[in-house]
């Protein structure tokens, strides 16, 4: 989804202490379940987002708002993701995510003021 050089840095992020679990990220979620062919993968992508920003994990959203860009999401269905997300998990939930899915797909940048709640 996100390609061998992002794979490689983040392996090198995770460091020695790390490199398991990175390991398991890379073969299990994005080798075995990613690969499954009962949904494509912008679906997939937008899953991740309802998820990630329904379990208040920002890091993560990012990192899925990243690749559902990549996997040809458009903002308006982002949007009606967080929408969803505002109005089943608390719109706490939707706040800062929304603020990054603006970042990613280039309505703020984070040096923006304007752009934090």
């Amino acid at each position: 989804m996100f390609g061998e050089a992002d794979v490689e840095q983040r392996m090198a992020a995770a460091g020695a202490f790390g490199a398991p679990l990175q390991n398991i990220i890379n073969a299990y979620i994005y080798g075995d379940v990613w690969e499954r062919p009962g949904l494509p993968n912008d679906v997939r992508s937008l899953v991740m987002l309802g998820i990630t920003a329904a379990s208040n994990k920002p890091a993560e959203f990012r990192v899925h708002a990243k690749g559902a860009l990549a996997n040809g999401c458009t903002k308006a269905q982002v949007q009606d993701v967080l929408l969803l997300v505002a109005m089943y998990c608390g719109v706490p939930a939707a706040i800062e995510t929304t603020r990054i899915a603006a970042e990613v797909f280039g309505e703020t940048s984070a040096a923006d003021p304007a752009a934090k709640p």
